[in-house]
């Protein structure tokens, strides 16, 4: 398993260390399975004119680099998957792009569709080639409808930016990927900083381009030195493959007697600070954990977790409202639904099956939550789950406050451990507003049917998950239990027609009350 901060985190460089950096050959045969590497390049189109200045640059450049472009394509195997590489080589011409780059970019992504391969990307380059002008220039708006094809196909997209990359090359491909990490240390930016101080007169501010603060600011999933990229990428390849495999096999679930609790007591429970959180879900009960970071747009929000993992033998996409990354003063704020809204996404893109995870005491409630749309968020959310095309499971794992726990709720099938509870407030809250007496939220709780019992009478859930009797007391059993369930639930969704399953979702949602 790898793991955000024991697997990823561990591997970046040491403060003050000076990574080495790949070319671009150097960095296939690093990656990919030794004597696999096999060429799609054919020699480059005449761009120079012959005897011209450009034609001299062009072959020094080569000389240089020994490469004959900027952008080398090709396939290889990693651990035995074939995929298809795109490459930059920063030493021909600063890996500018140039129009025959731009077309080896656009037909290793055409070919890589064609014949169903993931693609693994590792862009280095100073952005378009300033002595090919404006038809350089546009050669990212056809590169981006290259990858925006070979993505709606339903295909993998893995990026690792490299040092330097910048310019159009990150305002296009480089951008794009359904998983982005970068290598330690690496300039990665918009505006090259000597650009940026040629037109301003004064220096870049330091520190803003770099992966680490890309990825402080959720724009890149983490950040990892090629020495550990090999792993990290056939791991997250073979999830994001995942719905091409054979499905795993169901074996029936008996379901569990429940015993009849006071709501007030699994509301109590639930609030225990020691219940498992979804991290505690993942590192007990699912493998091949890939954790995601933010938005890809440049927000974090640490009450909102997002990761590839499998349960069983079942990949998926898992969003989840993590506890302990919650608290009074830094509740659940519009981000978070953003960054769900990003996995929303990647499910429907790879038709990965959606995990959901339900553990909020509810979203901001402050001038800052308003003002970054949450009531938006909210209703984006349940739209964009309800309408999504993979299958979806949401797991109520503890406390289920509303609009914030609402967000995360519509799916195939409502799992839900035994203290959790869905409420449009806390019942502290209600009970102030109907009876102007917090005191009575105990009794309030019991008539508004919150407890899992009464979700499961009511067609809210499908499953209660026992806890015996508290998941605080047995954390990692409990996480097994319900990652047995997960696996059964979802190894049945993947055997249903789509078309299918989605109607028997709207229809009970329709036919709910």
């Amino acid at each position: 398993m790898v793991w955000a901060d024991e697997g990823l985190a561990t591997r970046m460089a040491e403060p003050g260390s000076k990574p080495r950096r790949y070319g671009a050959l150097e960095l296939i045969q690093t990656v990919v399975d030794p004597g696999s590497w096999v060429g799609w390049d054919g020699p480059p189109a005449e761009v120079a004119a012959p005897g011209s200045a450009y034609a001299a640059e062009l072959a020094e450049a080569a000389i240089r680099s020994g490469t004959d472009e900027a952008i080398i394509t090709g396939e290889a195997t990693l651990k035995g998957r074939r995929i298809a590489v795109v490459a930059g080589e920063f030493r021909f011409l600063a890996g500018s792009i140039g129009v025959v780059a731009a077309e080896r970019i656009v037909l290793a992504f055409e070919r890589a569709q064609r014949e169903g391969l993931p693609v693994f990307a590792a862009p280095s380059s100073g952005g378009t080639r300033m002595q090919e002008g404006t038809l350089a220039f546009l050669g990212m708006v056809k590169i981006s409808a290259a990858v925006s094809a070979f993505k709606e196909a339903g295909l993998p997209y893995v990026v690792y930016l490299r040092h330097p990359t910048t310019g159009g090359v990150f305002a296009s491909w480089g951008s794009l990927g359904h998983v982005t990490v970068a290598e330690p240390g690496a300039l990665v930016g918009f505006l090259g900083p000597r650009v940026f101080e040629a037109l301003y007169g004064h220096p870049f501010p330091e520190g803003v381009q770099t992966s680490e603060n890309l990825h402080e600011h959720g724009l890149i999933d983490a950040v990892l030195p090629v020495e550990g990229l090999r792993d990290i990428a056939h791991t997250t390849l073979n999830l994001l493959v995942a719905p091409r495999e054979e499905h795993p096999e169901v074996f029936e679930l008996p379901r569990e007697p429940l015993p009849d609790i006071p709501a007030w007591e699994s509301i109590t429970r639930s609030r225990r600070a020691e219940r498992p959180s979804v991290r505690a879900l993942l590192k007990l009960g699912a493998t091949d954990v890939i954790p995601l970071h933010g938005t890809n747009q440049g927000e974090y929000d640490p009450a909102l977790m997002l990761a590839l993992a499998r349960f069983g033998g079942a990949a998926c996409v898992v969003l989840g409202q993590n506890r302990r990354g919650q608290s009074v003063e830094r509740p659940l704020t519009p981000s978070g639904l953003r960054a769900a809204r990003r996995g929303i996404r990647l499910a429907h893109e790879l038709k990965l099956p959606l995990v959901s995870v339900i553990d909020t005491a509810g979203a901001a409630l402050s001038k800052e939550a308003e003002e970054g749309g949450l009531a938006g968020e909210i209703a984006r959310c349940l739209s964009e789950l309800v309408m999504l095309d993979a299958p979806t499971i949401c797991v109520l794992l503890g406390e289920g406050t509303g609009g914030g726990a609402l967000a995360l709720l519509p799916a195939d099938k409502v799992i839900c451990a035994q203290h959790s509870w869905l409420s449009p407030l806390p019942p502290e809250g209600a009970a102030a507003i109907l009876y102007r007496d917090p005191t009575r939220a105990p009794e309030l709780a019991a008539a508004q049917g919150v407890r899992s019992v009464d979700l499961l009478n009511n067609g809210i859930v499908d499953r209660v998950v026992a806890e015996q009797p508290d998941a605080a007391d047995e954390p990692e059993a409990f996480c097994r239990r319900l990652s047995h369930v997960l696996q059964y639930e979802l190894a049945k969704l993947l055997t249903q027609d789509p078309q299918d399953r989605l109607a028997v979702r709207l229809a009970r949602y329709r036919h709910l009350g």
